[in-house]
């Protein structure tokens, strides 16, 4: 019987890999710039947790998650997204006594159990990034600026959608306003829309189904009904992200799935993957952290999905696999192959990527392989070249070849070379 990954869940092959190497490494000189610091939580939390912050009436709590009984009869959680569980590691060991605005970021694995489509699988991998600590506008401007900044140095076009989901001052205004709008059209509504419109009106913006968008044609919208503070911080919001010249549109409709976002909330939105167009989201949470039992902080943040990222990079790219060698040794003879293995050494130890083919197989087989590994180079040594005290360099770009001595310090003096 041939065991196969479960479905939704996917392997990563050496091929793929590439693209996703490249993310990472981007993501995280930028976030180094821009003064955050990498925080590596567990995959597995209490239910709990995401009980309390995600929300008992989400579509995530209700239907997605991956939860079950440990043997000590506590329910336990998969993680379903990153913010809930560093913020619960922030609460435990009390990193706002380390300094006053904390900027943490984590790279990892998620888990839903939805259906599997284009760039949404049940196990799927988010970088994830929250600022603790500020209220201010300009924090919020400066994350979607982090965010833009990445897609765009990664060479992806994406456009900046923004809008303001009020706070627990104004939100309860609209929200009676909303349900009164919805009860009204109640019986042409699908089955989701009439259980939210009770527990958590305001998602029902998010329905899909083409009936209840036409019946939430001319629906109060959210803006009309903020208070005077989350109006300004609002308007400063848009007005700094003016003032950094990033392209956004207002979107009154936007909502996010989880319950604990208030006031700036926002979407990266790409049309080069189809229907499935939105790769980083995010917004404020000011009241989560006093929610998992922490000091009264605010906090903001974001999450990009690496699945649908990479994806894209492909479409843009092709597939990138991970990255050649620096060297590969071609030896012919034993003596040659034990020159080789000793020379191998000598040069991972002054960091070059040097492989050889331990079988010592024909001239033609190893510079095949050679082309397999994508080496740069190629050092070739058989028993003429050893009488001689010499090996030969060749570049595979060029095809230039010249003598190197098979001296003692041959292996710092490759490195030098390589490497210029």
């Amino acid at each position: 019987m041939n065991i196969k990954a479960l479905k939704g869940f996917k392997d990563i092959l050496p091929t793929e890999v590439g693209s996703w190497q490249r993310v990472e490494r981007v993501a995280r000189d930028l976030f180094h710039r821009y003064g955050f610091a990498e925080i590596r939580v567990p995959v597995l939390e209490s239910t709990s947790l995401f009980k309390r912050s995600i929300g008992e009436t989400t579509d995530i709590v209700e239907k997605e998650m991956y939860t079950f009984t440990d043997k000590n009869g506590d329910s336990v959680t998969l993680r379903p997204e990153g913010t809930a569980a560093v913020l619960r590691a922030f609460v435990e060991h009390s990193l706002h006594l380390l300094q006053p605005i904390q900027r943490l970021y984590t790279i990892g694995p998620m888990f839903r159990h939805e259906r599997p489509q284009k760039g949404r699988l049940r196990q799927f991998h988010q970088l994830s990034v929250e600022v603790l600590g500020s209220e201010e506008p300009m924090v919020d401007a400066e994350l979607m600026a982090m965010a833009w900044q990445l897609l765009t140095e990664l060479g992806v076009n994406v456009s900046l959608e923004i809008n303001s989901l009020g706070c627990p001052e104004c939100r309860p205004n609209y929200n009676q306003a909303l349900r009164d709008f919805i009860d009204a059209r109640a019986e042409k509504l699908c089955d989701d829309c009439n259980r939210r419109r009770q527990t958590n009106p305001l998602r029902v913006l998010d329905c899909k189904n083409p009936n209840c968008q036409e019946q939430y044609q001319g629906v109060p919208l959210l803006p009309d009904f903020l208070c005077g503070g989350c109006r300004d911080h609002f308007g400063e919001v848009c007005r700094l992200l003016d003032l950094l010249a990033i392209p956004y549109k207002k979107n009154a409709f936007m909502v996010r799935g989880l319950d604990y976002y208030t006031r700036t909330t926002f979407e990266l939105i790409t049309r080069d993957l189809g229907a499935q167009s939105a790769v980083g989201a995010g917004g404020r949470y000011d009241g989560l952290v006093a929610q998992l039992g922490g000091p009264k902080l605010p906090g903001i943040g974001f999450a990009v999905g690496m699945e649908r990222l990479t994806l894209l990079l492909e479409q843009l790219n092709g597939p990138q696999a991970d990255s050649g060698s620096d060297l590969f040794i071609v030896a012919l003879g034993e003596a040659a192959r034990n020159r080789a293995f000793l020379l191998t050494q000598e040069g991972r130890r002054n960091g070059l990527a040097v492989l050889m083919d331990p079988a010592g197989r024909s001239m033609k087989a190893q510079m095949k392989q050679a082309d397999k590994f994508q080496a740069r180079y190629v050092l070739i040594m058989g028993e003429e070249e050893l009488a001689k005290g010499i090996a030969i360099l060749r570049d595979m770009a060029s095809k230039a070849q010249e003598e190197l001595a098979l001296g003692d310090e041959l292996g710092k003096e490759l490195a030098v070379r390589i490497n210029k």
